[in-house]
């Protein structure tokens, strides 16, 4: 942070602080109304504080920086967006099948969707797509689950790995 802008928050807490601490009695003057008064005092009070506490905020702002100048310090205040894969990271995770359902796709698409409700080794409760045709999946069965949401299909954010543990390759058919 550069020195001017360490001078400028100096000279307004100095100015703000002195007018907190004298300024009580010309306050009664201008407000007769107490509840007034204080609410007027306590929100000084806490511009002092955030401005002496803010000081890390004010090399965030800009302050008239050129854009090479941003590029070399980079963006502070940028945050990472947070991941949208369902298993925390990881690229497979075991499950056992609950039950088996057909889910119904949205609007412009119409066929059923074979999925299954998997309880994953995490702990959690989802519903998964089986790919390909046919499938003899039931109850306590082990699947593999890879992330891949089925885009067609609300609720639907991992499909099943075929040819892993219980569920075999799709069957040729001549």
């Amino acid at each position: 942070m550069n020195a001017l802008a360490r001078s400028v928050i100096n000279i307004a807490k100095t100015c703000i602080a002195s007018s907190i601490q004298g300024s009580k009695s010309s306050l009664t003057k201008f407000y007769t109304n107490h509840y007034i008064q204080g609410s007027i005092l306590s929100a000084t009070g806490t511009c002092v504080n955030a401005t002496v506490r803010g000081i890390n905020l004010l090399g965030q702002i800009r302050l008239g920086s050129t854009l090479w100048q941003m590029h070399r310090r980079n963006r502070p205040y940028k945050r990472p967006k947070p991941s949208k894969n369902p298993f925390g990271g990881h690229p497979f995770m075991k499950g056992v099948v609950l039950k088996t359902v057909i889910k119904k796709p949205k609007k412009p698409n119409s066929a059923n969707r074979k999925c299954v409700i998997v309880r994953l080794s995490s702990g959690k409760e989802m519903a998964a797509y089986v790919p390909g045709i046919g499938h003899n999946l039931q109850e306590h069965n082990i699947v593999l689950c890879r992330v891949g949401r089925l885009r067609d299909t609300p609720g639907v954010k991992i499909k099943c790995v075929r040819g892993k543990y219980d569920l075999p390759h799709v069957i040729k058919r001549d």
